[in-house]
């Protein structure tokens, strides 16, 4: 892969980091202060990465069986065309999120490993159906046609990274305890408030990245 689409897919990465879901249940979990929180994080944090990773499995199989059932170079054109209106329509878009609607976070009904395996799922169905940055990056590899023994870990590695923020809200909150609780409360209701313009954001991003590459 070269270091332009690198480049891409990092910054797509860390957009996607900005999920208020998944920050929010993380801080549901921590700020309540119950046993095992070190193991239903990780449960919940597992489960959306699975979830992720084989869903980004599918699309890219998907992809290039489409790819491959072609012999011309025609679909290399039509894909970078599809990019780039995608790209388009993202970017107008995103001028029409209303910024005042709330958007409520799931949180699990009981404490039990079933209940934040559900709550997991239940995260990756809200933010798969507005996972941009994710479903470009897809569109990106696909279209430069990237050979699965570097997608697979590309893929890997970018659920990583958008699980990351929760992972240090977690080691930070275990470092310094109390000391968190009033910022990350604070952060929670934030979150709730204003996940829309956040979705805003990312989806005006997304569209200036797909129509920069494309271009």
């Amino acid at each position: 892969m070269g270091t332009e689409l690198l480049l891409y897919l990092g910054g797509l990465a860390l957009l996607d980091t900005l999920s208020p879901t998944i920050i929010g249940v993380t801080l549901y979990l921590l700020l309540g202060n119950q046993p095992r929180t070190t193991s239903r994080l990780f449960v919940y944090l597992s489960t959306v990465a699975i979830f992720y990773v084989a869903l980004g499995i599918v699309m890219m199989l998907g992809f290039t069986s489409i790819l491959d059932a072609f012999s011309s170079l025609t679909e290399h054109v039509i894909i970078s065309r599809t990019l780039f209106a995608i790209g388009v329509i993202l970017f107008i878009a995103s001028f029409f999120i209303p910024t005042n609607k709330k958007r409520t976070i799931p949180l699990p009904k009981t404490e039990s490993l079933l209940s934040i395996t559900l709550i997991g799922l239940t995260t990756f169905l809200i933010e798969a159906g507005t996972a941009f940055p994710y479903f470009a990056a897809i569109g990106l590899m696909t279209s430069e046609g990237i050979p699965l023994y570097l997608w697979l870990p590309t893929l890997i590695i970018y659920t990583f990274i958008m699980v990351l923020p929760a992972i240090l809200i977690f080691i930070g909150y275990r470092l310094m305890g109390k000391w968190l609780e009033g910022p990350l409360e604070k952060l929670r209701l934030k979150l709730a408030e204003h996940s829309n313009s956040a979705l805003s954001w990312v989806m005006c991003i997304v569209g200036v990245v797909l129509i920069l590459n494309t271009i």
